[in-house]
């Protein structure tokens, strides 16, 4: 059911806990203002901050309707009693898959939570996801069918601005709805790009962290904020949780390479999404970034305008797009997958027409891309 945004002094007050910055006094004054609870719980469930809007409001002992406080309370627990569950298992998987010698990386969820926040308890629990080898796809979707799963197909529908090809297979357990997808690479634009963000992508450098006093894999924190910006980007930015993960990565790694980021989204083509993410954790949390790479990422002029609408509509629709002549996966993408996207258009892919404007060798048929756009113009000009 579709339910107008947060009256605008929620919108405050679900911007003020995403604010280390912001003083207890400050929260307990604008939870006073609160006049519908019932929106600012539905609004903070489902940009996925209600365990942050709980965390602060106790914090600044705010003074709340018992109905209200109760009704957050138990939402809190719930949310907590799903963090373990999500943990259990993912720990118990991990141990299976282990036995079988599959590598495995699960990433976002209850591990995020343990290495960036401190506390596996501090996001809201959502499905287990976890990146394998494509090699070892048939044997891990079998050990997952094993523990009870079934193959949910199809696929969930996905929010991503580019349609695609999925490397995701989601598995659904019946008796206790947990969830888990399995995935063989991270994407932005799935098969239109040619950068293989999979495990050997990410397994190389990983590091551990430790979830209910397990040591369990988690990717580099370089690698891991340029998997959160690309998650991120990819959905729009329509969850102010997502805003936040990376504004906590930032804060929790003050000592990030950034060259090192530099680099690596300049070659894997996520420098723009990059750019988006960490100028949206700076504007809507205040997280400390160093002026040198705010100057870099503020040089462009298409993130600074998505940087602003995303912000000032941040809580107007979960499903909100971006408007723009030019459209916004191409607006977030680098140089060579943009042109790439362009090569795939029916408008710019040669047809007979082309091939018979001018006769090349086959060897040089890649020239037809070139062929096509002068045709077309003189096409135009006979009329």
């Amino acid at each position: 059911m579709h339910r107008n945004p947060p009256a605008l002094s929620g919108c405050e007050l679900l911007r003020a806990v995403a604010r280390p910055s912001v003083t207890d006094a400050q929260i307990c004054g604008l939870a006073q203002s609160i006049h519908d609870w019932d929106d600012l719980l539905h609004a903070s469930k489902q940009h996925r901050v209600l365990p942050l809007l709980f965390a602060r409001l106790m914090q600044a002992s705010a003074s709340l309707p018992l109905e209200v406080q109760q009704r957050l309370q138990s939402e809190y627990q719930h949310n907590a009693f799903h963090c373990m569950a999500n943990a259990a298992e993912l720990l118990a998987i991990l141990e299976a898959f282990k036995k079988h010698s599959i590598p495995v990386m699960p990433f976002k969820g209850v591990v995020l939570a343990a290495s960036v926040y401190g506390d596996a308890n501090a996001r809201a629990a959502g499905d287990l996801d976890l990146l394998v080898h494509p090699r070892d796809l048939k044997r891990a979707s079998e050990l997952l069918l094993d523990r009870g799963y079934e193959l949910d197909t199809p696929v969930r529908a996905d929010l991503s601005p580019v349609n695609r090809e999925s490397f995701e297979s989601l598995f659904v357990r019946a008796r206790d709805g947990m969830v888990a997808e399995l995935r063989t690479r991270l994407d932005l634009l799935g098969t239109r790009s040619d950068h293989n963000l999979g495990m050997d992508w990410i397994w190389p450098r990983h590091r551990t962290a430790v979830l209910a006093g397990v040591d369990v894999p988690d990717i580099h924190p370089e690698t891991a904020l340029l998997m959160l910006c690309m998650h991120g980007s990819k959905h729009w930015w329509t969850r102010l949780a997502w805003i936040v993960d990376v504004a906590q990565l930032l804060r929790s790694r003050p000592n990030l390479d950034w060259e090192e980021i530099d680099r690596e989204s300049k070659r894997t083509g996520l420098w723009r999404t990059v750019a988006l993410g960490v100028l949206l954790a700076h504007r809507v949390t205040g997280v400390a970034v160093p002026q040198a790479t705010l100057r870099r990422f503020e040089s462009v002029r298409a993130i600074r305008g998505l940087v602003q609408y995303i912000d000032e509509h941040l809580f107007e629709s979960a499903l909100r797009k971006p408007p723009g002549f030019t459209p916004y996966a191409i607006r977030i993408l680098g140089f060579r997958d943009r042109f790439r996207i362009i090569l795939s258009l029916d408008l710019f892919r040669p047809d007979p027409r082309d091939y018979a404007f001018v006769k090349l060798p086959r060897s040089l048929h890649a020239l037809y891309y070139l062929v096509r756009p002068l045709r077309l113009l003189l096409d135009r000009s006979a009329r």
